[in-house]
């Protein structure tokens, strides 16, 4: 879905599911810190847990991508904190599915030195 080298960011506080291509940029600049226009994914879930929409620049425009859940919830930090975290590609995958991922372990990353 991502390809393996984009940043996945998944913002704590819900959003109001109605914002669109600028409120969620200026979400992202203002309530996260970040750039918008990084091409980083950014990663934000409703009020309501079925529902996660994710922001992403690809150099020529926004893609949003909306996803809904039809009988579980996403699996979210608690909702009184503020911030955003970094998800790995696995954890990510995890997420979309439902499914909680706090238990996937991303194991560190290796130098490798060329001798």
């Amino acid at each position: 879905m991502l390809s393996v080298g984009i940043r996945i960011w998944l913002a704590f506080e819900p959003v109001d599911m109605r914002l669109s291509f600028d409120g969620l940029a200026a979400r992202v600049q203002h309530a996260l810190g970040r750039d918008p226009y990084s091409g980083e994914c950014f990663v934000f879930r409703g009020k309501g847990a079925g529902k996660l929409k994710m922001l992403l620049w690809d150099g020529l425009g926004f893609w949003i991508h909306y996803r809904r859940l039809e009988q579980a919830g996403f699996v979210w930090p608690a909702l009184n904190e503020r911030g955003v975290i970094e998800l790995s590609h696995a954890q990510f995958t995890v997420l979309t599915q439902g499914l909680d991922w706090r238990r996937v372990r991303v194991p560190e990353r290796l130098a490798v030195s060329i001798a």
